[in-house]
């Protein structure tokens, strides 16, 4: 890709890669272009903000269109930890057997308590195999546009020749162009670039570091767990800064503003569907209580203290009546 004249991912693997994402590149581009010409339509310049406007529009677009998967994922992985005891009570039946009746067994066992609980292992999975090539199809198309405009790559989408020579003309802040990386960019554009790529690593780094601290219950937590999370928490976030120097300050303009919505996301998450056992879960159980008790206030009702508290006194009251010995069942009698 850094061949002036040509465009590097159009060929080999990643060329019949990103050719099978066509359809993508191509939704992403209109998007861009009609809110780009919207914004302009209400008096943004042509080549400017407006496209950065588009850029991060699109990250909303997309985000929007994850969230019922995002929420699916969500119900997905309560279901499975609530069924975590039922799932190790029949991998403690089978534990040391290892002849294939008894795999299959497990097998038909697991997959029937699945489906009497409708629950999918895998469900937490779409929502990052969707997001994957989306991210990769911005990163092509974003790539790309420079290519059009010096017409050394034919258009795609709604980015003819003339909409990616105003694309390409945008700078941001004065500083920096959108087609800029890192090492093409003047010092100005370098600093601007940095302090995206670092903002990219916080969010991520900060949204694992939350997720650690009030999402995880205590009695999950072992040494190979620990040690996972660790690498997680400051592995990815390092990897960011090698590949994010690489990047037009474009793809950076995406990237940035989709951590910042993984990162209100996942607080999200954490605060309405916490992991049970974990410090938010505790949380979140003291502020369903107050809001309970607060509802039985406006409705007139006692409030949760205080139904238990009558429920005790009933049944003090009927031992009392009826004293403490355990009335013992009585056999009837068959009829002659």
């Amino acid at each position: 890709m850094t061949n002036q004249d040509q465009f590097l991912l159009d060929s080999g693997f990643w060329g019949w890669l990103y050719k099978i994402l066509t359809p993508v590149e191509w939704l992403q581009t209109w998007i861009m272009k009609l809110v780009h010409d919207f914004f302009v339509m209400l008096g943004l310049g042509e080549s400017g903000i407006s496209w950065v406007i588009a850029i991060i529009v699109l990250v909303m677009v997309v985000q929007a269109c994850i969230f019922p998967l995002f929420y699916k994922q969500i119900k997905s992985m309560r279901k499975m930890q609530a069924l975590a005891p039922k799932m190790q009570r029949i991998q403690n039946k089978y534990k040391g057997k290892t002849d294939q009746a008894s795999r299959e067994a497990q097998s038909r066992e697991m997959m029937k308590l699945y489906q009497d609980n409708d629950a999918n292992p895998a469900g937490s999975c779409l929502p990052a195999l969707i997001q994957g090539p989306v991210f990769m199809s911005m990163f092509y198309t974003l790539s790309a546009i420079p290519y059009i405009a010096r017409e050394k790559r034919a258009p795609l989408g709604a980015f003819n020749v003339d909409t990616a020579q105003s694309f390409a003309q945008t700078d941001v802040f004065g500083i920096v162009s959108v087609t800029d990386n890192f090492n093409s960019a003047a010092m100005g554009g370098k600093i601007v670039i940095g302090v995206f790529v670092f903002l990219m690593c916080f969010c991520l780094w900060f949204m694992q570091f939350f997720s650690m601290k009030r999402n995880m219950a205590a009695a999950a937590m072992n040494k190979q767990t620990e040690t996972m999370q660790k690498m997680m928490l400051w592995v990815f976030p390092i990897m960011y800064i090698f590949s994010g120097i690489m990047m037009p300050f474009a793809v950076l303009v995406y990237w940035l503003t989709n951590n910042v919505c993984n990162l209100c996301r996942t607080m999200w998450q954490v605060y309405s569907f916490p992991t049970p056992g974990s410090p938010a879960a505790e949380d979140k159980a003291k502020r369903d209580h107050t809001r309970e008790n607060e509802r039985r206030a406006k409705a007139g009702l006692p409030s949760l203290e205080e139904e238990e508290l009558i429920k005790a006194k009933e049944e003090a009251a009927i031992r009392e009546t009826k004293g403490y010995q355990r009335q013992q069942p009585q056999r009837k009698r068959k009829k002659k």
